[in-house]
């Protein structure tokens, strides 16, 4: 499983109506995010706006054009295109910025030889 960071901005003056549509998001879009290969999914929002989401895949861009050929992925898009800055006419589940991860606890830990001594660094 494939592990995708990604920024986006919301507008500040809609962070709370941002926030609550995400404490109701539709039945039918959850499942279909879960059919098409978004695991493990989470949003972060800041106080200015920056929203930080994180997900798993086995492959972002083929879980992505698998929701883009839902009819309620295209609804929900709609819905939220408005919450956003900086998207140039593209859907929010396009426009965002994916980041590289650097890091990560368990990849190391899993490539770490069993240790000799109990002191070992």
């Amino acid at each position: 499983m494939n592990r995708y960071c990604f920024l986006l901005q919301v507008r500040p003056e809609r962070l709370e109506e941002y926030a609550a549509a995400h404490e109701r998001v539709w039945p039918d879009m959850l499942r279909a995010l879960a059919a098409t290969g978004w695991h493990n999914y989470s949003l972060f929002l800041r106080d200015d706006g920056l929203l930080v989401g994180y997900v798993e895949s086995p492959d972002l861009a083929a879980a992505q054009a698998a929701m883009a050929a839902t009819d309620v992925n295209a609804r929900w898009q709609a819905e939220m295109a408005g919450f956003f800055v900086g998207l140039d006419g593209r859907g929010p589940d396009e426009g965002f910025l994916l980041l590289r991860e650097v890091f990560n606890l368990d990849d190391q830990l899993s490539r770490l030889p069993a240790p000799t001594t109990p002191s070992e660094h």
